[in-house]
């Protein structure tokens, strides 16, 4: 490990003249002999904001002697310009000339990689789709390639809560200045102009209810041939883009390879729940291979490596997850075949019946107080709870305890016909595990707008009261049912607060001759144990830097109230405010968030959900605070929104901005 040298702010010019902040750490090395580079690009402020977690990353990577570059996206952070929405041409425009600009400095050997996390991740891959010379190879964490389906906005169809969220705090991030001990005496200028030009990119997530040409740009599945560079994909289980690995290497036809394991929303070196791995040491042989050319068998390990769940007591935060790592030589695996289960009665079953019989999904709109967050971020009650409650107000099929473990891996699939007597309706299905104490934990689960085709492309051709044929591709998981434990499917119309109600309750019945439940199994699970090595680099290598104060950090609050006539519904959580000091840089940053939603348990148009989140920066006599506020409600015909920003210096209100658009509801 060598000597590292920080260059804390670089402008970077792009080919309409606006500059972009660059942070830069430089091994000893690249003063004499340049070296490769890795990249890292995303819209979350470097000065401050996730200067912690990019220390963890970055002076590792240069001890091993990588130049490693963070850069703050048009828009945001200490950076110019204006950011009008997530993944625009524009700003995949940005990244490709950073990467050239990278590969022509004089520290650097013309070879780069890529990286993020999250937004970062997804970048990464937009930006190798556009193969630029210089781009060598990709690493991508907790990341999605289908902006429609597996991101944070929709989910098969279906407006997700999350997406409201996301809309209040994006602008909170826009709408914070930059550092004027970065930028020098223009930060004013600079903030003021990014203030006057604050986009609210919500309305058009919500205005674009199917997948059309918007969700289309910037999704790599769409042709994922052009991807011609290695790419080590990472994701968890417990998080949102769950999907993307397993999806990623399934379409790949280059280099591709992919570890998943039980952890949240994070660098898996964070992981929550745990075990996690040493995603540094994993990143530098990857980087090592692909940059340097040195043969460490990163391209002949397993393609898929995964952690295998055990039956774990549902809890709203759970540290280590029980289980084990398996890898499959290639993705997809001839080890893996489907198993069908069928309706025999109420029970679920290897032999088909044809007994013709109906069911009705329970109307229920409580379904959903079990759910956790669509994203786990570690957040106190972020994961599924035990599902007995929700179960309580669903359909559902049990099978027999098992008479033997089954280990699940892929994407489990149900076949089903529905009759309903509304075009607007919704299908929630849960798989769970039946613990033989009762408990209950869930596996997998998918949600599937009725009035949408099957491609969610356009409004559906079904009429009500016709039977439709639907099939559901539940979630990406690997889970092990062990003996004893019995499958159970769930069934309901709804899934608040994290799914916003369709605009009607309609009545909707199975036909149970019509069920079938693929469960994708692993045949052989003899001598199949991964173990990730122990990386020896932790012992000597630079810790990260620890310049920073915890002021403070207090734990995320939950509640549900429900009333005494049992007809309205709360579901909230607030983040007390969180605080962290820098001192290298005198600053101290802080932020706050919080959520509620309310819903008449009768009618899905008194569903409401407002967000607010705030961010904190002070110095000696500056402080400055930004507050985004966000509320929805909605009628059978249009989403009401509104936005609300307000931004204060020193006490003083500086800037204010409202929108409170109507949206037409595509699928009322």
């Amino acid at each position: 490990m060598q000597p590292v040298s920080i260059i804390e702010h670089q402008w970077i010019t792009m080919h309409d003249g606006v500059r972009l902040s660059a942070r830069i750490w430089l091994p000893q090395e690249s003063a004499t002999e340049p070296v490769p580079a890795i990249l890292e690009y995303i819209p979350y402020r470097k000065r401050d904001m996730v200067r912690i977690r990019d220390e963890r990353n970055h002076p590792v990577f240069a001890q091993a002697g990588f130049a490693a570059i963070r850069v703050d996206m048009r828009g945001s952070g200490d950076s110019e310009g204006i950011m009008s929405d997530m993944y625009t041409p524009e700003e995949l425009d940005d990244a490709i000339a950073v990467i050239e600009w990278i590969a022509r400095q004089s520290w650097c050997n013309g070879r780069v990689g890529m990286m993020g996390t999250s937004w970062g991740g997804t970048s990464s891959l937009q930006a190798a789709s556009r193969n630029p010379p210089a781009l060598k190879a990709v690493i991508a964490v907790c990341a999605n390639n289908n902006r429609y389906d597996d991101d944070i906005h929709h989910m098969g169809g279906c407006l997700l809560t999350d997406s409201i969220e996301w809309g209040a705090t994006l602008p909170a991030i826009l709408a914070s200045p930059p550092d004027p001990l970065t930028v020098g005496k223009q930060w004013r200028e600079l903030w003021l102009n990014r203030l006057q030009q604050l986009s609210f990119p919500l309305e058009h997530w919500i205005a674009h209810e199917t997948r059309d040409e918007y969700w289309q740009w910037g999704s790599v599945n769409e042709n994922p041939e052009l991807i011609t560079c290695p790419v080590l994909m990472i994701g968890g289980w417990a998080d949102r883009y769950s999907n993307t690995v397993m999806n990623f290497l399934e379409q790949s036809s280059h280099h591709s390879w992919g570890i998943v394991g039980a952890w949240g929303h994070h660098y898996p070196d964070q992981a929550n729940p745990s075990p996690g791995i040493a995603f540094q040491h994993e990143a530098i042989r990857w980087w090592d291979h692909w940059l340097c050319g040195n043969e460490n068998g990163v391209d002949k390990e397993p393609q898929l490596r995964v952690w295998v769940q055990d039956y774990a007591i549902p809890a709203n935060k759970i540290d280590s997850r029980p289980g084990r790592w398996i890898a499959e030589r290639a993705w997809p695996s001839d080890n893996v075949q489907n198993h069908s289960y069928f309706l025999v009665g109420k029970k679920l079953a290897r032999n088909k019946t044809t007994t013709e019989m109906q069911s009705d999904v329970p109307g229920n709109l409580s379904v959903g107080k079990a759910a956790g967050d669509t994203g786990y971020f570690g957040r106190v009650g972020g994961l599924p709870l035990d599902q007995r409650e929700d179960d309580e107000h669903s359909l559902v099929f049990e099978s027999e305890p098992l008479v033997e473990p089954i280990e699940i891996l892929g994407s489990v699939e149900l076949d089903l016909t529905v009759c309903r007597d509304q075009s607007s309706a919704m299908l929630v299905a849960r798989l769970n595990d039946v613990h033989p104490d009762g408990g209950v934990a869930r596996i997998s689960y998918a949600i599937r707008n009725l009035a949408l085709n099957q491609q969610s492309t356009e409004l559906s051709t079904n009429y009500p009261e016709s039977e439709t044929k639907i099939s559901l591709q539940l979630h990406n998981t690997a889970y092990r049912l062990a003996e004893g434990h019995q499958l159970r499917l769930s069934l309901s119309s709804s899934y608040w607060p994290n799914i916003w109600p369709s605009p009607v309750i309609a009545k909707m019945a199975i036909l149970h001759s019509s069920l079938e439940l693929k469960l994708p199994v692993r045949i052989d699970t003899s001598d199949d144990e991964y173990q990730f090595t122990t990386p020896e680099y932790k012992e000597r290598a630079l810790k990260p830097n620890r310049d920073y104060e915890i002021l403070s950090a207090p734990e995320l609050k939950r509640w549900t109230e429900i009333s005494a006539d049992i007809k309205t519904q709360s579901i909230g959580w607030q983040q007390p405010r969180y605080s962290v000091y820098y001192p290298t840089i005198d600053l101290e940053f802080g932020y706050e968030t919080a959520a509620l939603h309310r819903i008449a348990l009768n009618n899905p148009n008194s569903a409401a959900s407002r967000y607010e989140h705030t961010l904190y920066f002070s110095r000696d006599d500056w402080q400055v605070k930004v507050n985004s506020t966000v509320e929805i409600r909605s009628t059978i015909t249009d989403f009401i929104l509104q936005g609300n920003v307000v931004v204060s210096e020193n006490d003083q209100i500086l800037f204010t901005r409202h929108w409170h658009p109507t949206i037409k509801r595509t699928c009322s």
